[in-house]
């Protein structure tokens, strides 16, 4: 019997009582949402399109008709398309626990297979999403007892009062870094001049000097290791240009209505002011599928029904939370197959 398998006994032990927090906060944030009048769904995993996002792969398979003939059809990288559809329908506040699919992720903190906890509020501004983001994050700990959040070395109190901090001042403050002088006043963004800021920096500037790129790469390399360290963070008002499923701010149209939650450097939900126009949406979404194919070359259809049901969606607010990586922080796991029942093959 192979020693280092999962399911060898040994191992099993071992992970047993961090699995069995994990059903213990999944019960919790159950309850959470339940009393709070949100409706548990259960979207397919199975959609014409996997979302329409750069950076974002899906595994495909065919669909194989009554009449033999196949059609493309992809694992979902997120149930939001569905949701979204749901409250065109004239639900309110809905929730789920979803198996998710992502392609070319597999690290300590990513795997091909996980379970992604997304909810929405149909009529309510973004900042009662983050109200509840903290909430679960103070309750997946106590349910394990955990003072503290933790993530190989790193700790942030649940309990503390959590850090706000626009992406702009972010990067400001950790890459020196002005956003705002790369983009114009309609958020479109000047690669060049994030580039040239870089250079002005000592930051190294990789060949591909694509705005959305450099972006990630300071992101990443500069932000994000400074972030929910010692309290939660919340990183908020992200440019338009990387929230392609956001509504823009009221008072800046450079920024949106967009946030992510960490904790111990770790993101660990990435949430919206939802936008609700079509036509925008649409140009969006065709944006990102040709910086893919330029990227990557390959592109993903757009859901033609999801951007009909924009249409008649109301003014929302969600979001979508990494819940085994919120269990990983919960108990201390250093790598995410530690808190999987059973981890896709490698």
């Amino acid at each position: 019997m192979p020693e280092s398998s999962w399911w060898s006994p040994h191992r099993h032990a071992d992970r047993r009582p961090i699995l069995l927090a994990r059903n213990r906060i999944d019960a919790a944030l159950r309850q959470y949402l339940v009393e709070r009048d949100f409706l548990l769904v259960d979207p397919p995993g199975l959609q014409r399109s996997p979302g329409n996002e750069t950076h974002l792969h899906a595994f495909g398979t065919t669909m194989i008709g009554n009449d033999g003939e196949g059609k493309a059809m992809y694992l979902h990288t997120s149930p939001e398309f569905t949701m979204k559809k749901l409250l065109a329908a004239g639900e309110r506040r809905i929730a789920s626990f979803q198996h998710v699919w992502r392609n070319r992720e597999r690290s300590a903190l990513h795997h091909p297979e996980f379970t992604m906890l997304e909810w929405y509020r149909a009529g309510e501004d973004y900042g009662v999403i983050i109200e509840d983001c903290l909430a679960m994050l103070r309750l997946a700990a106590e349910t394990t007892g955990a003072k503290k959040l933790q993530f190989r070395g790193r700790e942030a109190d649940p309990l503390a009062e959590a850090e706000r901090i626009s992406v702009v001042e972010a990067f400001a403050r950790y890459a020196g870094i002005d956003l705002l002088a790369t983009i114009d006043a309609d958020g479109i963004a000047d690669g060049d001049a994030f580039a040239e800021q870089m250079t002005e920096r000592g930051l190294s500037v990789p060949e591909d000097r694509s705005w959305s790129y450099l972006f990630s790469r300071v992101l990443v390399e500069k932000v994000e290791p400074n972030l929910g360290l010692g309290r939660i963070t919340v990183l908020d008002r992200y440019p338009a240009c990387e929230a392609a499923l956001a509504r823009r701010a009221a008072d800046d149209r450079r920024v949106s209505e967009r946030f992510e939650l960490y904790a111990c450097g770790v993101e660990l939900a990435n949430g919206f002011g939802e936008l609700t126009d079509p036509e925008e949406q649409r140009r969006r979404f065709a944006a990102e599928m040709n910086e893919k194919h330029r990227l990557y070359g390959e592109q993903y259809p757009i859901d033609e029904e999801f951007l009909a049901a924009l249409a008649i969606m109301p003014e929302a607010s969600g979001v979508a939370m990494g819940f085994d990586r919120l269990v990983m922080l919960a108990t201390a796991a250093p790598r995410i197959e530690m808190v999987l029942w059973a981890p896709v093959a490698e």
